[in-house]
């Protein structure tokens, strides 16, 4: 998935000639603490609720006021990962997209970065968590596949964690399974280090809880 399909409806951009006033009427009614600031199809940069306070008067044109973020967006054609990045680098609740001639195409939201994730990872499927750590030298993802569907199982979602300079990786995958017991045995047989595991109900009853709740603070 790229980023241009995620671009919201939901936001509008500031225009340089609106106020502080306007910029702060939209923060609360957007739910939103970034506003891109957009000059025709020019995207300007992000406004943020402290440059608004910053400027000493909410009279002010927008024009008048210190953008801190000029240089945050992420092009049409990235990849939402990409996106993921620059929404924990720069604490983003928007992040506008551009096309390749740099023209403001609209604005991915957290909330729907969020929500999208959360179905990319499968967090309301029902199933199993497993984390295994090995040698980023020595790994095959197809032998890994192959050990899941021995046991009349299946990846839901799979991502790696990699610190850097680390030679060991720490590979978590959602199994469409609540009991994945003989997957980890499996596992274990190959001399493969099971990390954690999770597959009570209770666990996937909570996280989905935990995911309910996040999505109903960011739409508040």
């Amino acid at each position: 998935m790229i980023a241009k399909d995620l671009i919201s409806d939901a936001v509008l951009p500031l225009k340089t000639s609106d106020t502080g006033l306007i910029a702060m009427h939209w923060f609360d009614e957007f739910r939103v603490s970034h506003l891109p600031v957009v000059n025709d199809s020019q995207l300007l940069g992000l406004i943020s609720e402290d440059d608004v306070f910053a400027a000493g008067s909410f009279e002010e044109p927008i024009w008048n006021f210190q953008l801190k973020l000029r240089d945050i967006s992420i092009s049409q054609s990235k990849h939402i990962y990409e996106a993921m990045k620059l929404f924990a680098n720069h604490k983003l609740t928007t992040l506008p997209v551009v096309d390749e001639k740099g023209d403001y195409l609209g604005v991915i939201t957290l909330a729907d970065m969020v929500e999208k994730m959360a179905t990319t990872a499968a967090v309301s499927n029902p199933g199993g968590i497993l984390v295994l750590e090995v040698d980023a030298n020595n790994f095959s993802m197809v032998e890994v596949s192959r050990i899941v569907e021995e046991n009349d199982a299946k990846i839901l979602s799979f991502y790696v964690t990699s610190p850097v300079g680390a030679t060991r990786l720490e590979l978590t995958m959602k199994l469409n399974k609540i009991d994945i017991q003989p997957v980890i045995l499996s596992f274990e047989r190959h001399d493969y280090l099971i990390k954690a595991s999770f597959f009570e109900s209770d666990y996937f009853d909570n996280l989905r809880e935990r995911y309910d709740l996040l999505m109903t603070y960011l739409n508040v």
